[in-house]
């Protein structure tokens, strides 16, 4: 129902088999996690808090929780889907297993949610927010995405996390990072510059010499990778690697012409390449 929500067509029967453990009697929240990035959708793991996941069904999110309806020396783990609440009758509302509708007092979903240390999580398309987003989660969820390959939807929802936290130099490295392994290396250019720029990052500096020297841009490029190597510091041996490569394949070059001023990016629909350092 949530990646549904998320605007994935996937019925519970398609998802069981990626996420159900038969040796655990059912599946754990680290395998649902892994399997809503395997679809394409950013999971989000809410804080364990019933504001948070009343805040985010208000906001129109449904969240999956993990409860245990029996005991804690045996365990009966379940999962369902909260939609609904009414706070002046201590009621929500669940979706669980066939049943559409199943209404319960607050304090008894309290007591079986608690036993599951209050675990919850909402799945959005990549580039939606949560309504008690913090961002190192949902960078965390964003990386997720990358790693399994989905980089279109990484690099909206890292998009979405530069206009969110605009000084934060893990997105801008994670939607520079995703723009260069799309093949739109000058727009991957423009965010590793100001990155580099706004923190001094050697990083993000080495990102953008590596960027910029594929786009034949090699004095700008050399620039750059020594910025890197001057403020690398234990990072010294990367970065002086990615000098030396760049000074290499400048001497090379023959007639060098600068791509950074073209209208649109080569490669845009193109295979993707190999990402740069990340930030670390």
């Amino acid at each position: 129902m949530v990646l549904n929500f998320a605007g994935r067509r996937v019925t519970p029967a398609e998802l069981a088999p990626k996420v159900y453990l038969p040796g655990r009697h059912g599946s754990l929240a680290a395998e649902l996690v892994a399997a809503t990035w395997r679809e394409g959708r950013l999971p989000y793991v809410i804080a364990p808090r019933l504001h948070d996941l009343l805040s985010e069904v208000a906001a129109g999110h449904p969240v999956l929780v993990l409860e245990n309806l029996a005991f804690a020396w045996y365990p009966d783990w379940h999962y369902a889907v909260v939609v609904g609440f009414n706070l002046r009758r201590g009621l929500v509302m669940l979706r669980s297993g066939k049943e559409a509708r199943n209404v319960i007092p607050i304090l008894l979903f309290q007591r079986v949610w608690a036993r599951s240390h209050d675990w919850g999580m909402v799945v959005l398309a990549p580039g939606q927010m949560p309504a008690t987003v913090h961002r190192l989660p949902y960078l965390k969820a964003a990386w997720g995405l990358e790693r399994l390959g989905h980089l279109h939807a990484a690099m909206r929802a890292y998009r979405a996390a530069t206009l969110r936290w605009p000084n934060s130099l893990d997105a801008a490295m994670g939607f520079g990072n995703s723009l260069y392994a799309l093949g739109r290396k000058r727009m991957a250019a423009s965010v590793f510059r100001r990155a580099a720029k706004a923190h001094a990052s050697a990083a993000a500096f080495n990102n953008l010499a590596q960027t910029l020297s594929d786009l034949r841009c090699y004095p700008a490029a050399v620039h750059a990778a020594l910025r890197a190597v001057a403020l690398g510091k234990q990072k010294h041996p990367l970065y002086e690697k990615t000098l030396r490569e760049i000074q290499r394949v400048a001497l090379k070059a023959r007639t060098p012409s600068c791509q950074l001023s073209s209208a649109s990016d080569r490669g845009h629909h193109g295979s993707a390449a190999r990402s740069p350092a990340r930030a670390q």
